[in-house]
This record gives structure tokens, C-alpha cells and sequence, in this order.
């Protein structure tokens, strides 16, 4: 076949992002697509694709070894799929109009123009970063990136002092405070919340806060970092609030992360209340025929509250790619939407949540029911059965499944699934009773602590 005649009359696709969601969609449009159909531009600024940043947090801490376990597949690997992945280069312009692209080869600091017939773009989220006094000081890191992750193995490694400072308690802030623990630091979390786990409604967070100065972890509550103040050398030396000062040999962000659609939002591309693109079900974007997003940079439907919201997780933005991969494939596929599941543990304390807490059931002007109980992973009569609280919310006279939290020890966060199903269904709390849970001394009491929850949510709404 002529080349040249195959380049005029293909399509291409350029995709901007080189992680979770933008090569899931690059790879699926190949498997759908062959390259005499189909030319595939990806661009990735980083120096890595495809990878887990889930995992950094037990990178950092020594549970996993290197970050090439972090790595799904690697550049090279996409390459011998037919795809065009130009790594190191990032993305600076969408013109819409003309359909094309502006990218700038990092290294050399070239720029050129891509034409695209289809777009993904990709581009995730960024970690807040507060604009404080001394925030960009050395010893001071976030943690998105493998690159990050390095970066903070670097620091751990040679510096002397065994102190650090974790700046906010969600997700990754309880995650880091454990990798630092495992490295024999003496942590100190400080926290703009009442409790940490924001996630969590406050007195599930209260039992967080617990296991965490259990394990030898300062918890500093209601306080709002003000500056970061260093030493004569210009390194970190302590994080300061309001009140008091935190000595800190090292410091870490983890206050979360905001969309990444600078590039969106400059081409004209539309935006939701918490910054991220808008897509219709088959993660187009709204307006636009010939363009798709997915991952960290866009708003989702919740399914149980009717709202969009924005909600990073490697899960989400696979099934993103895999969807969308199909679209330009040709195919027909749709994300409907989430309820919200997440799981995290910090040492031997698993959390998790799904659904709605109170104030988001407060805020789209729901009434609820709410129960806590208190129950054990196995039959209370079987080796290693361990404590587990779980509460659960349920709509006021209907019954509706509103969310679950869980916090305890082995055995408990994965229990979760089971209400992220039943929220995905639409169940009631009573027919959540009836589910035909596996049952084994060594796996679960006779009662099932979710369903425990869910007796006690329904007798509840029977009342109210």
C-alpha cells in the first residue's frame, strides 16, 4: 500500500495524556481500529505512562518495590501497537475551530502543530498546591506523579532529620502519614477539618483520628497551615498555623487535587461548578461531536444524589477510556455515572465509603434516617475477628439506600462493594436484608455487618 495515500485518507486521533484514561482509549480505538483506518497521536508530558498513582503512597512507604510495578504498560509497548506516542511533550493550545493542537517538545523546547479529525483529551488533575510563604522550599513535595514519588524517595533518603509534616488528612494525606511511619519518621498531620477523612461524615472521621494517634501519629484538627518557615540553608525547618509551629525535616501536600482543564477551559470547551469538562454519556464533550474526555479532568453524574461531581480514581478513568475508545472505534458504549466508592487504609485501619454522607444528602435536600452499629469481619467465636463500625443512610420514608461508611480492621473495607451495588440498583434497605451474602464463621458472622446496618436503617424508616 502507498503510505503517503494512506496518511491522506485515514483519520486521526490525537489523544492529550499518556495515563489511565487517554492510552485506555488510545488502546481500545486500536483494537477497534487498524492502523490503515486509523493514525493515533498521543502526547504525554511526563517521562511515564500508564501507571498507578494509587500506588506511590506504598512505593514511598517500601510495600512495593520500584515504580516499574507502578507501570501498566510503557512507552515503548504502546509504540509496537501502532500508536504515536511523543513522550515528554506537552500540550499548550487546542484551536477547535481549526482542529488541531500546539505541543512543545520539552527537551528541545520545539513547538509544532498536530491536526486531529477526533480528540481525547486526558489531562487529569493537578494537587493543590496553597500559595503559602515558603511552599516551594526544598524538602517541601506533593505526591501526583511517579516523578513526585521519586523526588520524595530522594529526600527520605538523605536527609538527616526524622521529623515530617503531613498537610491535610484526606485520601493521600492518611496514606503518606503511614509510608512516612514505615520509615520510622515522627509524623504530624495537620488538618483544616474537624476530623480527617473529610470523606466521611465527622463522627466516622473521629474514629480515624483515633487509630491514628494510636499508631504514634499527631493529629492537629481545625487548624489551617499559614506558612512554611526554613532555615538558613533554605530548606523546610517547620509548617506554622495560627497558633503553633510543627517541626518538620520534610513536608508533605496532601490536600487533594483540582481538575486539569486550563487547556480546556482556554479553547472554550465547557466546565462544571467543580472546574471539570462536561460530557454526555459517552464522554463526548458537550457540544462537541469529534471530542472526548475522560479521567481526573471531568465532572461525573452521581447516581444517587442527580448532581455532577468530580471525583479522581484510576477505576473511573479506565472504564473513561474504555468507553470512549470504543466511541472512536466506532462502537457504541456509555458511563452512566457513580455513587461514590472509595477504600483506604492507614496500617492495619481500613476505610471506606460510598453514596452520600449527611451534608451531601443535606444539600440536594434529602431527608434521611441515619444508623451506626458496631459488629466483627468473622463470627465473634472464630480466630482473628476484628471490630468494624459501619454506618448507613437511608431515605425517609421510601427506604432508598443512601450511603455507607465503614471503618475498622481485616475484613472491613471491601465490604463496601456491597452497598456500591445495592446504591447502583436503587435498593431499599429492606430489600437489602434479603441479599444472598456468602456466610462462613471464617468470613462473616450470620449477619453480615452491612446487613446489620441495613435491619436497623430499615425498622428505622418503618418508624419515621
Amino acid at each position: 500500500m502507498n503510505m503517503s495515500r494512506m496518511r491522506d485518507t485515514r483519520e486521526r486521533l490525537v489523544v492529550i495524556g499518556g495515563d489511565a484514561a487517554g492510552m485506555s482509549a488510545a488502546s481500545q480505538a486500536r483494537r477497534l481500529r487498524g492502523p490503515e483506518e486509523l493514525e493515533i497521536v498521543a502526547f504525554e508530558r511526563g517521562h511515564f505512562t500508564s501507571y498507578s498513582a494509587c500506588g506511590i503512597p506504598y512505593w514511598v512507604g517500601g510495600e512495593v518495590s520500584g515504580p516499574d510495578q507502578l507501570i501498566a504498560r510503557t512507552p515503548e509497548e504502546h509504540r509496537a501497537r501502532d500508536i504515536d506516542l511523543r513522550m515528554r511533550t506537552e500540550v499548550m493550545e487546542i484551536d477547535v475551530d481549526r482542529q488541531r493542537v500546539r505541543a512543545r517538545d520539552l527537551e528541545s523546547g520545539a513547538e509544532s502543530w498536530t491536526s486531529y479529525d477526533k480528540l481525547v483529551i486526558a489531562t487529569g488533575a493537578r494537587p493543590i498546591r496553597p500559595d503559602l510563604p515558603g511552599v516551594d522550599a526544598p524538602g517541601v513535595h506533593g505526591v501526583q506523579t511517579l516523578d513526585d514519588g521519586q523526588a520524595l524517595i530522594d529526600t527520605l533518603a538523605h536527609t538527616r532529620g526524622r521529623r515530617a509534616v503531613v498537610v491535610g488528612a484526606g485520601y493521600i494525606g492518611v496514606e503518606m502519614a503511614e509510608a512516612l511511619i514505615n520509615h520510622g519518621y515522627e509524623v504530624t498531620v495537620v488538618n483544616r477539618g474537624s476530623e480527617p477523612m473529610s470523606t466521611l461524615d465527622p463522627d466516622m472521621g473521629r474514629l480515624v483520628h483515633e487509630a491514628m494517634e494510636g499508631l504514634g501519629i499527631t493529629m492537629v484538627d481545625d487548624a489551617a497551615v499559614t506558612k512554611v518557615l526554613t532555615g538558613e540553608d533554605g530548606r523546610v525547618r517547620a509548617v506554622a498555623t495560627e497558633h503553633a509551629e510543627y517541626p518538620a525535616d520534610v513536608v508533605v501536600l496532601g490536600i487533594g487535587v483540582r481538575p486539569e482543564t486550563a487547556l480546556a477551559k482556554a479553547a472554550g470547551l465547557p466546565l462544571g461548578a467543580h472546574g471539570g469538562l462536561l460530557t454526555d454519556l459517552a464522554m463526548r464533550v458537550r457540544g462537541h461531536e469529534n471530542i472526548w474526555a475522560g479521567g481526573d479532568c471531568v465532572e461525573v453524574l452521581d447516581l444517587v444524589s442527580g448532581q455532577e461531581r468530580h471525583i479522581a480514581l484510576g477505576t473511573h478513568a479506565n472504564k473513561h477510556g474504555q468507553v470512549i475508545g470504543t466511541g472512536v472505534g466506532g462502537g457504541y458504549a456509555t458511563f452512566p455515572g457513580v455513587v461514590g466508592t472509595a477504600v483506604s487504609k492507614v496500617c492495619d485501619l481500613e476505610i471506606a465509603r460510598t453514596g452520600l454522607r449527611e451534608k451531601d444528602a443535606r444539600r440536594v435536600g434529602l431527608q434521611f434516617v441515619s444508623v451506626t452499629i458496631e459488629s466483627t469481619s468473622r463470627a465473634g467465636y472464630y480466630p482473628g475477628a476484628s471490630p468494624m463500625t459501619v454506618k448507613m443512610l437511608a431515605e425517609r420514608r421510601t427506604g432508598r439506600l443512601l450511603g455507607v461508611q465503614i471503618v475498622g480492621r481485616e475484613g472491613a473495607g471491601k465490604r463496601v462493594d456491597i452497598a456500591a451495588v445495592a446504591l447502583t440498583a436503587g435498593m431499599t434497605v429492606e430489600q437489602m436484608t434479603a441479599l444472598d451474602l456468602g456466610y462462613a464463621p471464617p468470613f462473616s458472622p450470620v449477619w453480615d455487618p452491612v446487613l446489620v446496618a441495613a435491619r436497623k436503617a430499615a425498622a428505622k424508616v418503618r418508624a419515621s
